[in-house]
């Protein structure tokens, strides 16, 4: 087997973390992928993405900073004190760790220099820090990190920490990882569609990265759903009109509600049942009152089902809002007693997968046949009802009953012969109509903070207002759409810096392009939800830019922080350059009507 030292890894991760342009991230990391024998090529795919295995599998790494700073000083022979003063200093993990080594080997000379770090070495290790659990873990953790980094160079300490700590910061995006494997191993950028086929079905960037490499185009070719693995969920779009969506829809339209829940993918077999988030997160532990629903609700032990969960008021039956479902993510304990507190129902609207065949090709219709084929509907497991609808008029009156029924608005879906599942993409099959669209920008949108102004007056020692930018899929860029400086409360305020800590940066990433300068800089991942009075033409921020105007980009004019901070959404899920510039195209057309 051949190796590959971890010092290669770094000094690429170095490059990458220096570059401002994302074609240049592009082309260091197909010399990455070049220089990584094809055995390994799936680890470091993980390793860049700063985890271990895919986000559905559950393993997180995440070792606690006092537990890095232990490991850190053992290591270094420097006092814990030291290491924690020098990180609240430099504000990383990573390069307290890096500065740690440097001081400690500039006055200690070594008898025997260590032997080099592999890449195999740092996964396997850190692999079984991520399994190690029990009595006597911490100190388990704390030696098998500490052996790493007594040979690690001072580089390699500065991202051996970080993705330990689930801090890597890079930034890469899977969009970004596919271009580079397209490239390097399907003969350029032209196959990029079947690469990201394979990833959208299997939700595995090391799995379509190990087996591009042993197997080419061919291999992913191959991939078909597999239950267990989640399929990248379909996305809809947005239009502000009852008349725009049934004309872009040929006249005619599936209307469903759209519940203000947590979208759930379930894959059910034999052996059991999984449940998924949009965002790939595996939630079964977490929701065992909706397992037991779907154990009585489904007439198959073979399926792939997709809903949106949906919080309940115990007391009246009516629907919560999306805040409320929420307070059952991410608990380890008390779960059956929140699950008692915060009844859920889970509301079907697809089926991906039935008996052994995939569905994605398969019509809307049809798929909703087979859905409604294995569903009982129960107390805690129901089916959306679709309304067929051609009038205008009609459309708006159910919207206005999705409202007042406690949802967000509705969904019309394409009943064309080509309405399949658009796995992981976006597009005009699925619409999504809700009421504040029809108001010059009530509506809300989802932006990603990539960068910070400093507060001054009342918010100093904070920031002033936050850089915010949509989301542009077609470059895989984000650009900027508005500052955001209003909506906050002072705890609000006074917690930003720290929220947004981990995703700090000395440069404008390269996958944020922005003509503002910001004093601060993020890496794109912390979505938020965003209220403004309308969309205008800036010449200043570059979402839309010169799609609509020469010189000119897109702004959200007077933008308000909602309170509503989307964690269910990573930062490629937020609100397209597309979508603001249908809207505003829309907003012109009422305008002049």
């Amino acid at each position: 087997m051949v190796e590959l030292r971890y010092s290669a890894i770094a000094e690429m991760y170095e490059k990458i973390e220096a570059t401002t342009k994302r074609l240049e991230m592009t082309d260091l990391l197909v010399e990455l992928i070049k220089a990584t024998p094809k055995d390994l090529v799936g680890k470091v795919a993980y390793l860049t993405q700063g985890k271990l295995y895919p986000d559905f599998m559950g393993i997180e790494l995440g070792v606690a900073e006092k537990s890095i700073i232990n490991t850190i000083a053992t290591a270094s022979g420097t006092k814990k004190e030291d290491v924690n003063k020098l990180w609240k200093k430099l504000g990383d993990l990573g390069l307290a760790a890096e500065e740690s080594l440097k001081e400690s080997r500039s006055s200690k000379a070594r008898l025997l220099p260590p032997e080099p770090l592999t890449v195999e070495d740092v996964y396997d290790t850190l692999d079984k820090i991520s399994k190690t659990s029990g009595q006597g873990s911490v100190e388990a953790r704390i030696g098998a990190l500490s052996q790493l980094l007594v040979r690690a160079t001072p580089k390699e300490a500065r991202y051996l920490v970080r993705t330990a700590a689930g801090k890597l910061r890079l930034g890469i995006g899977d969009m970004t990882f596919l271009d580079a494997l397209a490239i390097t191993y399907g003969g350029g950028k032209e196959a990029r569609e079947a690469v990201e086929r394979a990833y959208n079905v299997s939700s595995d960037l090391g799995l379509v990265a190990e087996t591009l490499a042993e197997k080419g185009l061919e291999g992913i070719e191959g991939f078909k759903i597999s239950v267990g693995r989640p399929v990248r969920p379909m996305l809809c779009e947005r239009l502000t009109s009852a008349e725009e969506v049934l004309d872009k829809l040929g006249g005619a339209g599936a209307v469903e509600y759209k519940y203000d829940g947590l979208r759930i993918q379930a894959h059910v077999s034999p052996q059991g049942i999984s449940l998924f988030s949009r965002r790939l997160e595996n939630l079964t532990n977490q929701f065992p009152d909706v397992i037991s629903g779907l154990k009585e609700s489904l007439k198959t032990k073979n399926a792939v089902v997709e809903g949106e969960c949906v919080a309940v008021d115990p007391n009246t039956g009516e629907l919560q809002p999306f805040q409320v479902v929420t307070h059952r993510r991410g608990r380890k304990y008390e779960v059956k007693e929140k699950a008692e507190e915060i009844p859920v129902v889970l509301e079907l609207f697809d089926i991906l997968y039935l008996k052994g065949e995939t569905l994605l090709d398969t019509p809307y219709l049809k798929r909703r046949d087979a859905l409604t084929s294995v569903v009982k509907e129960t107390e805690h497991v129901k089916i959306t009802h679709p309304t067929i609808l051609k009038d205008p008029k009609k459309l708006d009156e159910l919207m206005e009953e999705a409202v007042e029924a406690g949802c967000e608005g509705v969904v019309v879906k394409s009943l064309s012969g080509d309405s399949v599942y658009q796995a992981g993409a976006r597009g005009f099959l699925w619409i999504k109509y809700k009421r504040e669209y029809r108001s010059e920008m009530a509506d809300t949108v989802d932006l990603v903070v990539v960068g910070a102004f400093a507060g001054r007056g009342r918010r100093a020692g904070t920031y002033g207002a936050l850089l915010m930018a949509s989301y542009d899929e077609e470059q895989d860029m984000f650009k900027t759409v508005c500052k955001l400086g209003t909506g906050f409360s002072d705890e609000e305020l006074a917690s930003l810096p720290k929220v947004l800590e981990g995703y700090r940066l000395d440069h404008p990433h390269p996958r944020v392009d922005s003509k503002m300068e910001a004093d601060f800089w993020f890496v794109p991942a912390k979505v938020m939800e965003v209220r403004g009075a309308e969309i205008t033409l800036s010449p200043t921020h570059t979402c839309g830019w010169e799609l609509l105007r020469k010189e000119s980009g897109l702004a959200v004019r007077f933008p308000r922080f909602t309170g509503r901070w989307r964690d269910d959404k990573g930062a490629e899920d937020a609100t397209t350059v597309k979508e603001l510039v249908e809207m505003y195209q829309s907003q012109l057309k009422r305008i002049q009507t």
